[in-house]
């Protein structure tokens, strides 16, 4: 089973730099139902992650030095609805639309080690630059890539058992949702069936 769509951090790396970038996709998070204080409503949320094989990093990491792609991410509402940014992205990402089957459920697992090509623009707030994904096209120019980075997945959908190496801010997301905190404390008067009432404002900094 995986994923299904129907109709940051406090290091100090400077930002991923502006531009085209070749990306390739090796995280997907389901994030659970969010609460959006500035709309005051809740939507399923979905956080994918892409590796920049041409954007370099050395870390530490298991105790020895390594040279790894940077990384970069962006959450959509998890909706295929034809307001939503989700179906936006992935239909440019394809470079065709979405047929009407497609549409009645998309497994976005199947975007694990896809390539593609990811529009970065600066965006300055309080002081502080933010790279957003402004576009997301198909790969063009270049070989197609691996990704560098273990592969990591998550869905309410299939368990709870949250990925070993999940960066501990997305780790905090997906506790803070109500399909975490229902099953982790049930309530006999909480329907997680229940669809949450959407917003598809996904432009807001996260």
């Amino acid at each position: 089973m995986g994923l299904t769509a129907s109709e940051t951090s406090g290091t100090s790396f400077e930002p991923v730099p502006e531009g085209m970038h070749h990306a390739v996709c090796y995280s997907i998070f389901d994030l659970g139902t969010q609460h959006n204080p500035v709309f005051d409503s809740k939507a399923r949320k979905v956080l994918i992650v892409w590796e920049l094989p041409e954007e370099r990093i050395e870390i530490e990491k298991d105790g020895e030095e390594k040279n790894l792609p940077r990384a970069i991410s962006k959450q959509y509402t998890l909706s295929l609805h034809e307001k939503a940014n989700l179906r936006k992205d992935l239909e440019s990402w394809r470079g065709k639309a979405f047929t009407r089957a497609e549409l009645e459920g998309f497994d976005v697992k199947n975007l694990l080690s896809v390539n593609c090509m990811l529009q970065v623009i600066h965006k300055t707030e309080n002081k502080k630059t933010y790279a957003n994904i402004t576009s997301v096209v198909s790969l063009y120019g270049k070989k197609k890539l691996e990704p560098e980075n273990p592969i990591r997945f998550f869905s309410f959908e299939d368990t709870m058992d949250i990925p070993e190496g999940t960066p501990d801010w997305i780790v905090n997301k997906i506790k803070a949702s109500d399909e975490w905190l229902v099953r982790m404390n049930p309530r006999e008067d909480f329907d997680e069936n229940t669809p949450p009432i959407e917003t598809y404002e996904d432009n807001i900094p996260f």
